[in-house]
């Protein structure tokens, strides 16, 4: 499997190449203002392969208590969203990692909630922009391996990673992202018995595989050009992102949680990997974090893959010791 991601990634990126310029875009994008952007080398946005919506966004999930819920093990991720006065909801990797959009509501507050596999970048964004809602869709298109979203109000392309308009009407615009973690489903439910879990989506996909084994302990990232991190990490290490800061997971398991920069950042063991094994519920342990402030409230936060970090933050401070 890693040698076939290889030889694809050689084949997208030369594909890529060839049509890194709008112009070729505009046949699929008529409505998109490629007059303004922040993108300054048009190479660094190439296909991932699918279309347009050729990853299917999820709209209006349905949801089951969590002690309804069967066929999802208990060492499974999930991104696990709680706002204070509704009901706790888990998003399930093994659609996540499908989908890599679901547009929610909870409570007042709509939500986008995102999961870029070749990043592990998984953020909560308010969808309200401007006095408007916005819904998400997946461009199909990747810029430093990381998903490059689409609004479906004024397709523009926004990049995951960041939460920043990059293309289009809404270039510049940054979405506020929402404290949310990822954790294993035995954690979500353990603390949430009576909590929320996304259903199964009425899609043909394979729920629960993964289509990118052994990818995260790949020597390189899919279609990523850029430098490796700095200080020997490897590109595909967790890293806890906090704003423009990254804690390396290996410390903070290594320490048991560290506390500092006013945060208190947590470890717990218990996750199983989604991007390790062909089955999600048989990738190795790679644990639990939570990040809270002084006063116990949680931080927004991203578990992503220490290339990604290095590509959108280059002047970020590595929290090693």
């Amino acid at each position: 499997m890693t040698r076939f991601l290889s030889l694809l990634a050689a084949v997208l990126l030369l594909a890529g190449l060839a049509h890194a310029n709008p112009a070729a875009w505009r046949h699929e994008w008529p409505d998109t203002d490629f007059t303004r952007t922040t993108i300054t080398d048009w190479s660094e946005i190439m296909s991932g392969g699918p279309p347009k919506d050729g990853i299917p966004a999820i709209d209006n999930p349905r949801f089951l208590r969590a002690g309804d819920k069967r066929g999802i093990n208990g060492s499974e991720p999930v991104i696990t969203v709680e706002i204070e006065g509704e009901t706790p909801r888990a998003y399930p990797l093994r659609y996540l990692i499908w989908h890599e959009i679901v547009n929610d509501r909870v409570g007042g507050i709509p939500l986008a909630v995102t999961y870029c596999p070749l990043c592990n970048s998984g953020i909560t964004f308010d969808r309200r922009v401007q006095g408007r809602v916005l819904s998400f869709g997946v461009s199909g298109k990747l810029r430093h391996s990381d998903m490059v979203m689409y609004d479906r109000q004024t397709q523009s392309w926004w990049q995951q990673a960041v939460g920043q308009g990059i293309v289009g009407a809404m270039t510049g615009v940054k979405l506020r992202q929402l404290p949310s973690w990822m954790e294993s489903w035995d954690q979500f439910r353990a603390r949430n018995p009576q909590g929320l879990v996304m259903a199964e989506p009425s899609f043909d996909r394979a729920y629960g595989r993964n289509p990118y084994v052994g990818y995260d302990t790949n020597e390189r990232p899919f279609l990523y050009r850029g430098e490796n991190p700095p200080h020997g990490i490897s590109p595909v290490a967790r890293v806890v992102r906090v704003g423009n800061r990254a804690w390396p997971l290996t410390r903070i398991r290594a320490e048991g949680g560290v506390s500092e920069a006013g945060l208190r950042i947590s470890w717990e063991r218990g996750q199983a990997s989604a991007m390790d094994h062909g089955t999600i519920s048989r990738g190795r342990d790679v644990g639990s974090v939570r990040v809270r402030d002084a006063q116990g409230r949680d931080v927004a936060h991203d578990v992503m893959f220490a290339f990604a970090f290095h590509a959108f933050w280059p002047e970020g401070t590595w929290m090693l010791r």
